[in-house]
């Protein structure tokens, strides 16, 4: 398929994105961390089926001594400009052996001596631990910029000064000093060594490897290729290309950043030759791109949190995702048909094979994704299941190289891919493991300090003194949740976002009477969705980047395809309906729940492009409003007044529509 040239991806995701670029090491450093990375890839593997009879806990010490060290020799200090060879420097090499040596401290000094040690350290442990904090803030500020590594210095400040504070202020605690701090930050449950390292070990660095063996077998250019071939010819066809290429290519990216580069330096000469907009065109790309980590079977690395923190099945989590992503999906398509006839948008030849062609040749990368969800089915463990999966992609992807080549020069070439793969899953994972080791710093506060359970009692009661009634204090709570995570996200990367407002948030939803799972899922979304929320936007600037659009007006498009996720996910937890969305109740009430909210998108559609059989009037678009918040609310009664409104809508449309004929015919 030729679609013209394309612009530099990693340039643009390393300036856009929120995590910072790594280093574009010499052939030299770049053989050893690729040795380094595939070893540590192996360890990885052996946890699976070997696991170390110390516990967990013992292969997470390790774990994050053999990966934090990585970060200061992949990640420069300071900057996002990269140079043509940035190799580690000394000062990077000694804060990567003093890394090893303190992350490794526990088992240096007896691993059961130090678990026995815990809530009465001594004062090297506390050392140990003390300059273990300073490196991981440090390469969290690496890979993800100063704001996060400020959040956790802010809470260990509260956590050390809240016992100075006036006893009659709430978020006052008995305080902390700074031996019971490290104390907390070694606790199992919380700190280093929390759920949050725990997923980034298990589950998220497995997905990453599985990502890059799919991304090195050829199956990001399968998935674009299929999409285009699909739709083949049609008006529509490049938005609707760019909708599906974005889902698809989600399975082989854990960034929404990075989905919409990549999408975009594919799809946008198309986009740009069927007449869109540069904005229009930024605004699809960025909305298709987040999409993909809204979407099963990978979703985003939140996602495994969710399945630890409500103690469930990982096939659990894909099912409640399943028809918010529909919705999602179905709100862009809506646009993009909106769009094809309001910009007049024209059909493009593309050279690609029809669509049976190209599934026959390459159709067996689907074949891993089904593995994935099956083997889940079939209540074998995430971890395992992603690395059956993984070794059927590269199973695939050998056959291939064997049919037609040489066959000693195709297995070469074959382990070569695979060993590479190993080495970008680990090495791909880094900010991660950062960023999750960092929130534990700030879990473990929180959890300690009780201060979780006062910001939720805080935002009920703002809620409460707006009113007394039950249905309008959880709706101003949800709402205050709601700008709560976006305005939090802004600043911290996804994951982190999530886990901290699990922990903030999430009780105060709880307190109210909403489940743990659309609570989760609720915050989920919110925090995938600030990666396109206005002012900071992440993807839709990166799109822009691509386009050539302006920032602004390529946000506010994003936005506008975007809002159906926006609303969505109040659906989930103003009502008991709502749980329905998540595939939580009988198959009738999935089925007419899924029905009306699929016509509360249809309708914010109509709202967001102006665009009801033809161009639509303000008035049409003003009764479309209160029709798609009715609609999604979910209940009997405001479901009828919701339709009510579309109908009005409607038959206001058609009378204005055929009165602009009428005059023009008769002009």
């Amino acid at each position: 398929m030729t679609v013209g040239p394309r612009p530099d991806v990693d340039e643009i995701v390393g300036a856009h994105d929120e995590e910072r670029p790594a280093r574009k090491l010499s052939p030299r450093w770049e053989r050893a961390l690729w040795i380094i990375g595939a070893g540590v890839a192996l360890l990885v593997l052996k946890q699976v089926f070997l696991p170390f009879d110390q516990g967990n806990q013992y292969y997470l010490v390790i774990f994050l001594a053999v990966t934090l060290p990585l970060v200061f020799l992949s990640y420069r200090p300071g900057g996002r400009k990269a140079k043509e060879e940035d190799d580690p420097g000394v000062i990077d090499w000694v804060l990567s052996a003093i890394t090893l040596v303190v992350a490794l401290y526990p088992l240096l000094t007896g691993f059961d001596d130090f678990l026995d040690r815990q809530g009465q350290l001594s004062t090297v442990d506390v050392l140990a631990g003390a300059v273990l904090l300073l490196l991981i803030l440090e390469a969290t500020r690496r890979t993800t910029g100063l704001i996060l590594p400020i959040i956790c210095l802010v809470f260990l400040a509260y956590a050390y000064y809240g016992g100075f504070l006036p006893q009659s202020w709430a978020i006052s605690h008995a305080g902390m000093n700074f031996d019971e701090i490290i104390s907390a930050l070694y606790d199992p449950s919380n700190g280093f060594y929390g759920t949050p390292l725990d997923v980034a070990a298990t589950y998220i660095v497995l997905f990453t490897i599985y990502g890059a063996v799919l991304a090195n077998s050829g199956a990001g250019n399968f998935f674009v290729d299929f999409s285009f071939a699909l739709f083949r010819k049609s008006r529509t066809a490049p938005g609707r290309t760019t909708a599906l290429s974005g889902f698809l290519l989600g399975t082989v990216s854990g960034s929404g950043t990075a989905t919409t580069v990549t999408l975009g330096a594919i799809t946008w000469p198309i986009l740009k030759k069927a007449g869109y907009p540069k904005e229009n065109a930024g605004g699809l790309l960025a909305a298709s791109g987040i999409g993909a980590i809204l979407s099963p079977p990978t979703l985003g690395a939140a996602a495994f949190i969710i399945a630890e923190y409500l103690e469930t099945s990982y096939l659990t989590v894909l099912l409640w995702a399943i028809i918010p992503t529909l919705l999602y999906y179905l709100g862009i398509v809506f646009a993009v048909e909106a769009d094809a006839r309001r910009f007049g948008a024209h059909s493009v030849d593309v050279d690609t094979p029809k669509a049976w062609t190209v599934l026959v040749k390459g159709g067996y990368h689907f074949a891993s994704l089904a593995i994935i969800v099956v083997f889940l089915a079939l209540d074998i463990p995430p971890f395992s299941a992603v690395v059956y999966a993984s070794g059927v992609a590269a199973l695939f992807s050998l056959a291939t190289k064997l049919f037609g080549s040489v066959k000693r020069a195709a297995v070469i070439a074959w382990l070569k891919e695979l060993v590479d793969s190993l080495a970008e899953g680990i090495r791909g994972a880094l900010p991660v493991i950062a960023v999750c080791a960092a929130a534990g710093v700030i879990t473990s506060t929180i959890t300690k300090t009780g201060l979780g359970q006062v910001l939720a009692d805080a935002l009920v009661k703002a809620a409460n003194s707006l009113s007394d009634n039950p249905t309008v204090v959880l709706a101003c709570t949800v709402v205050f949740c709601a700008l709560a995570v976006c305005v939090l996200g802004l600043a911290v990367p996804v994951t982190a976002s999530f886990i901290i407002s699990w922990v903030v948030i999430g009780p105060a939803l709880i307190t109210l009477g909403v489940q743990p799972a659309e609570t989760a899922m609720f915050i989920f979304y919110y925090a995938v969705l600030s990666e396109v929320t206005p002012p900071t936007a992440l993807a839709a600037v990166a799109a822009s980047a691509i386009t050539g659009g302006a920032v602004i007006k390529t946000m506010w498009q994003t936005w506008k395809y975007t809002l159906p996720a926006f609303l969505v996910p109040l659906a989930f937890v103003l009502t008991d309906n709502g749980s329905a969305l998540l595939m939580q109740g009988s198959f009738l009430d999935v089925v007419w729940v899924t029905a009306v909210s699929a016509l509360g998108v249809a309708v914010l559609a109509v709202v967001t492009t102006g665009w009801l059989i033809g161009p639509t009037k303000l008035a049409v678009r003003i009764l479309c409003v209160p029709a798609a918040l009715l609609l999604l609310y979910l209940q009997p009664l405001s479901i009828a007044i919701g339709a009510g409104f579309a109908v009005a809508a409607l038959v206001v449309h058609l009378i204005l529509r055929n009165k602009d004929k009428e005059e023009i015919d008769s002009a």
